[in-house]
């Protein structure tokens, strides 16, 4: 009988990867792979239950988050939803903290494979003293990491070279050798150029974190499929000299719509089954975005002038005393029948598969680009941070999405939000881009191709390149 594989997966404190983690261990669990997902106390018990056809491979290890010496975390932090934009460099020492602990584990449990993501350089020495092969999970767009670049191109001499100002993040790299748009734009380049690049206030910046897990795992898994971004897959190969395995898009199961609880959500449900098919637009701008007053103010103007139906959930802001201070004077009257808002939050999948969903206006993030165009939805993209924006490029460059202007400051007007909303879901000319959301959402759900085809193919290269 075939030894029974054991892998070991360690994702970053960010929900944005602890989620597309947590949904591989499953996706490897169905192949028979035993999986032992490691992380904090707090952050496991807000994710998702194990089925329990899946209970006897998954071992969920939750691995106390050590607490920094002068005590420079809020209590009970333990991801970044939980914290403001300038702790991020606290939980990254906090996360470093778990080498020992997770070291320890390693030791004990002598997996087959480990499974990282950039933030955890430092596991490197101890695998290799005990011969167990590392794989980079990344859970990015591979446009996205090929616009990064290779490691060698990530720090020192040769960084400051190709990369050396913020308007060298504003066009391809050169070691892109096809066209492409996939690029900073200068609101966006600033950020990266200071805190991806830069100091983070820990030993090594996230780009030296990065090139590190780049260099030394053995091959690089991304969560995309070469019928999505076929030729980045190829780039990748050739800039790494390794293999590059796509993951397939690891789609969500689609929750019963039983399983909606308390009335309110009844209601909005009740609300939606009376609109017409395709014709609400879902907004939504996930748990990590935090966005301000006059955000908020302009993408409620810009739904109340698209005269579209919508259904928004909204994060209550922090700088918010109450329900009535986050949205415009007036909008709930003279928006009620047409759009919902509901603070706090939404049971996101049920909504997204409800039949009168035709669109969604977000912020490009990987993980809700697969929920939401899983579903054929059009794509209207208002990117706020991080990989977003890069995101945003490569579905606009696929005919996938339309991307909301922007000022050079990153500002936005609402007649764009009511434009390209318009566009999106009801004008002759956006029926284009209806018919490829339709199509890529069909490669999306294809279920067969994303776990079977691809899930399939990964199982095969932890088999046949197993060291022990």
């Amino acid at each position: 009988m075939a030894k029974e594989l054991h892998v070991v997966m360690l994702p970053w404190s960010a929900f944005g990867h602890l989620m597309p983690c947590f949904q591989l261990s499953m996706a490897l669990a169905k192949f028979g792979v035993r999986v032992s997902f490691v992380s904090t106390p707090r952050n496991i018990e807000r994710l998702p239950k194990v089925p329990l056809d899946l209970a006897s491979l998954i071992t969920v290890v939750g691995m106390p988050l050590p607490k920094l010496p002068n005590g420079d975390l809020p209590e009970g932090a333990e991801a970044t939803v939980d914290i403001p934009f300038e702790k991020m460099p606290q939980l990254k020492m906090a996360h470093d903290l778990l080498q020992e602990p997770f070291q320890k584990f390693v030791v004990d449990q002598s997996p087959d494979w480990i499974i990282i993501e950039f933030m955890s350089h430092w596991i490197f020495d101890t695998a290799h003293e005990l011969n167990i092969p590392v794989l980079f999970f990344s859970a990015f767009s591979a446009a996205t990491t090929s616009f990064v670049g290779p490691p060698e191109y990530l720090s020192g001499e040769a960084r400051e070279k190709v990369r050396p100002t913020m308007e060298s993040l504003m066009t391809p790299p050169p070691w892109i050798n096809f066209p492409s748009t996939v690029a900073q734009k200068k609101h966006e380049a600033i950020p990266m150029l200071n805190f991806f690049f830069g100091s983070n206030g820990t030993q090594y910046s996230d780009a030296e974190r990065l090139a590190k897990v780049m260099k030394n795992s053995q091959a690089i898994l991304l969560r995309t499929c070469n019928e999505f971004e076929g030729p980045y897959l190829h780039l990748l190969k050739q800039l790494h000299g390794k293999s590059v395995i796509p993951t397939g898009f690891l789609p969500p199961e689609m929750p019963e719509r039983t399983q909606i609880n308390g009335q309110a959500w009844k209601d909005i449900f009740k609300w939606l089954d009376d609109q017409k098919p395709k014709s609400v637009v879902f907004v939504g701008f996930g748990s990590e975005c935090k966005l301000n007053k006059e955000q908020v103010h302009e993408i409620a103007h810009g739904l109340e002038l698209s005269n579209l139906p919508f259904i928004w959930a909204l994060r209550k802001p922090e700088w918010a005393k109450d329900e009535t201070e986050v949205l415009p004077a007036g909008f709930g009257s003279r928006t009620r029948g047409r759009g919902v808002v509901s603070l706090g939050w939404a049971p996101q999948m049920q909504i997204l598969g409800h039949e009168s969903i035709g669109g969604s206006l977000f912020h490009a993030g990987w993980g809700s680009m697969v929920e939401i165009l899983g579903f054929g939805h059009s794509l209207v993209l208002l990117p706020m941070v991080a990989d977003q924006g890069l995101n945003a490029r490569l579905l606009v460059e696929k005919g996938l999405g339309l991307e909301i202007g922007r000022e050079e400051d990153g500002s936005f007007r609402r007649e764009d939000i009511a434009k390209d909303l318009r566009k999106a879901m009801v004008l002759e000319e956006g029926e284009a881009l209806r018919a490829r959301a339709r199509e890529a959402g069909a490669i999306i759900r294809d279920m067969d191709l994303q776990y079977q085809h691809y899930i399939g193919q990964l199982v095969h290269f932890l088999k046949s390149h197993n060291a022990k």
